[in-house]
């Protein structure tokens, strides 16, 4: 049978993009259709945005700290419409970075939404159809709204780009990676944040004294954090939206802003029609080699709902190209990553946590806590953690946790030792680099508890 295309790619996001230019590199004919913006959740709105709200946040900390040594400067005022338009310059730029590396890669990129009509058709909304030997979902997720009324009112983390003001004050629902750092980010900018999480304590799922720490650095830089609390009811009003606690209080917020949770986009797709086998939460099931139920149709990225991280769609793009079209099978490695949480403090972790490690085997943990020099300078009290999870059967470092500035930068490093299977007495044996906080990371000789 002739087919249109080698391969159609569903979703311009990261791992879309880099799976369709490496195959059309490759020779192959390939077609893109992206419904919205090319560079998908990270770039449009996602990592990249937040990341520069992360810095612009972090100034009147910085500005406090210059003042603390000698430097005769004002905290200024900070100007949301300026910040906003350089914001979305820069989005754009980088738009126009990822629908060119497409053209120049001989892709055929379509500005429609795709839907699947059988195992190897593609219908756009345009009313174009086109077939294709292979066809790759990376279509992505979007964040959710809970079932509750007046939830419609709320902003989802797609809306924070794009707030015409910075409110006074606002409400955050959630206790994940996204509530914390635009908790972190809204905080430094000015905003009066309130954060309800149901949970017993943030994010849930990562080492508990790192969490810990994150949560009590939160609520000393004056972050309103009520742990065991959710919301009950929303009304709208003349002054903002009067939010009821499962606590029992009222209060008033001029946003709510809802971060619970993120789902697969795989809604009218056609792709059960199609007889591609969806999970629970709509993604879309695949094996190692990110292969559906239909040999033709392969997905990656947060529509599968593995690691949903770009590097991993990206990674996950790359094994799908070598084992289609380059002969090599290539399944996914989804060990030990390592990843960073820009909350403020900012979290770098790789591999298990102190309570998962103890669950598998006999452990020894290495930690530290301390107010870092700069920091301490400058008279504030913030504190930085350095962790270590041991084997003791085999030395390995199975986990390395780090809550301090930078700490994303620090892991990365970190990371190459912990995925080489580096021992706890590799790392002692490496010099410390003198005066860095990152330099305990290899200067912990005793054990601060066994388990």
């Amino acid at each position: 049978m002739a087919f249109d295309y080698d391969l159609f790619v569903i979703g311009g996001g990261s791992g879309g993009v880099r799976a369709a230019r490496v195959a059309a590199q490759g020779g192959a004919k390939v077609a893109l259709a992206e419904e919205d913006r090319y560079g998908g959740t990270c770039v449009i709105r996602g990592c990249v945005p937040k990341k520069l709200m992360v810095f612009a946040s972090e100034y009147p900390g910085h500005i406090a700290d210059a003042r603390a040594y000698g430097w005769q400067v004002e905290p200024g005022r900070f100007d949301w419409d300026a910040f906003k338009t350089k914001l979305h310059a820069e989005l754009d730029r980088l738009e126009g970075v990822y629908r060119n590396l497409l053209k120049n890669s001989g892709v055929d990129a379509y500005d429609a939404r795709a839907t699947l009509e059988d195992a190897h058709t593609v219908k756009l909304s345009t009313g174009e159809s086109f077939t294709a030997k292979h066809i790759l979902l990376a279509t992505g997720g979007r964040p959710v709204r809970p079932d509750l009324p007046g939830a419609d009112e709320g902003l989802v983390s797609n809306d924070i780009f794009h707030m015409d003001t910075l409110p006074k004050s606002m409400l955050i629902i959630g206790g994940g990676y996204i509530a914390c750092e635009f908790a972190g980010i809204l905080n430094g900018l000015g905003v009066e944040v309130t954060q309800f999480y149901r949970g017993a304590q943030i994010l849930r799922g990562f080492d508990e004294e790192a969490r810990g720490l994150i949560a009590d650095e939160m609520i000393a830089s004056g972050i309103h954090l009520h742990l065991g609390t959710d919301i009950k009811r929303v009304e709208q009003g003349g002054d903002g939206y009067k939010v009821t606690g499962t606590n029992g209080s009222e209060h008033t917020f001029e946003k709510i802003f809802f971060a619970t949770g993120r789902t697969p986009n795989t809604d009218g797709m056609g792709l059960e029609e199609a007889g591609v086998k969806l999970g629970r939460k709509g993604e879309v099931v695949v094996d190692e080699y990110s292969q559906t139920s239909v040999p033709s149709i392969y997905a990656i990225g947060d529509v599968t709902d593995r690691v949903n991280l770009t590097p991993v769609a990206i990674r996950e793009g790359m094994a799908f190209v070598e084992t289609v079209f380059n002969g090599n099978p290539t399944p996914v490695d989804h060990e030990l990553i390592p990843t960073a949480i820009f909350t403020q403090p900012e979290f770098g972790t790789i591999g298990l946590s102190e309570e998962e490690a103890q669950e598998q085997e006999p452990i020894e943990v290495y930690a530290t806590s301390f107010k870092p020099m700069q920091q301490a300078f400058a008279g504030r009290n913030d504190r930085v953690l350095m962790k270590l999870i041991v084997s003791q059967e085999t030395r390995k470092v199975l986990g390395c946790h780090i809550v301090a500035p930078g700490a994303g930068e620090m892991i990365q490093l970190a990371g190459i030792a912990v995925k080489m299977g580096a021992t706890k007495e590799d790392f002692d044996r490496t010099v410390a680099v003198h005066p860095t906080m990152s330099e305990e990371i290899v200067t912990m000789k005793a054990p601060a508890r066994s388990g």
